[in-house]
């Protein structure tokens, strides 16, 4: 028999599958209103972050609605997108952490290394964020040449084509989506006093403070799009169930069937 990959599925994936499955079942109807981010985090066993990755890969799937001080509720698919290809887009906030992680080094080696020219660029990029309203397509494109002039100052073309890349995984549609709701122009200027602090840093040559003020810039991101919906007192709508968490699949029952049946739990799935 020949063998096939093993792909290991991300942690939010397996979260949307699991409540994909509900809906399809007609666990949760259409018009009905899931638990909150914090019922099904706690349910789930997982951060609040993955919550919201799944739900928001649902949303770009036409199977949800969020409606920011209302709720999450489930719609009629018009034309659902294929669960496996969005298999393959990275979650907003792993992108966030990965980016944390490495543009905090490279900022660090950036306050030892830049020269004038290159703070000139990267003052360069920051006047022109200055200039442009957000959100739209100009202020990422100068977004994206503030993070690039940082790299670019390390010699290093392998780090300016990484940190590029990654920051262009904001065009996709989950991060597009997420930013969709918390992007404004108060995060834009919140975001570019945060750059200037980056900046501030790498100018006066001082590694520690260049490496804090890059990770606080992309912590803070993190944090602005993890915002509540505004629905968290909102009860679930109808007929609902705890959703079991993907890293402890329910044991099998001893049925005739091969399909393994799930317990419903009748009522409310809010904690009590």
């Amino acid at each position: 028999m020949p063998l096939e990959a093993v792909e290991a599925r991300r942690l939010y994936r397996q979260v949307a599958d699991q409540l994909r499955s509900l809906i399809d079942s007609g666990e949760y109807a259409v018009g009905s209103r899931l638990p909150t981010e914090r019922e099904l985090a706690e349910q789930l066993k997982v951060s609040r972050p993955t919550v919201r990755e799944a739900l928001i890969a649902l949303e770009v799937e036409g199977r949800l609605r969020i409606r920011v001080g209302s709720g999450i509720y489930v719609i009629e698919p018009a034309a659902a997108a294929a669960p496996a290809t969005a298999a393959v887009i990275e979650g907003p906030f792993e992108l966030l952490r990965a980016r944390e992680f490495l543009e905090s080094a490279i900022a660090e080696e950036a306050a030892r290394v830049a020269t004038k020219d290159d703070v000139a660029r990267i003052d360069a990029s920051l006047v022109a964020m200055e200039n442009v309203e957000h959100p739209g397509e100009a202020s990422m494109v100068h977004d994206r040449a503030f993070h690039i002039a940082i790299a670019g100052s390390l010699g290093n073309a392998v780090l300016v084509r990484v940190v590029g890349e990654l920051f262009d995984q904001r065009l996709n549609p989950y991060f597009a989506q997420l930013a969709h709701y918390f992007e404004s122009p108060g995060t834009w200027r919140t975001a570019l006093d945060e750059h200037r602090a980056v900046r501030d840093a790498i100018a006066a040559h001082d590694p520690d403070a260049a490496r804090e003020a890059m990770r606080k810039h992309l912590a803070r991101s993190q944090e602005r799009f993890a915002q509540n919906f505004g629905a968290e007192a909102a009860a679930p709508a109808g007929r609902g169930r705890t959703v079991r968490s993907p890293a402890k699949p329910p044991k099998p029952k001893r049925e005739p069937t091969n399909q393994v049946k799930k317990q419903v739990k009748r009522g409310s799935a809010r904690k009590r």
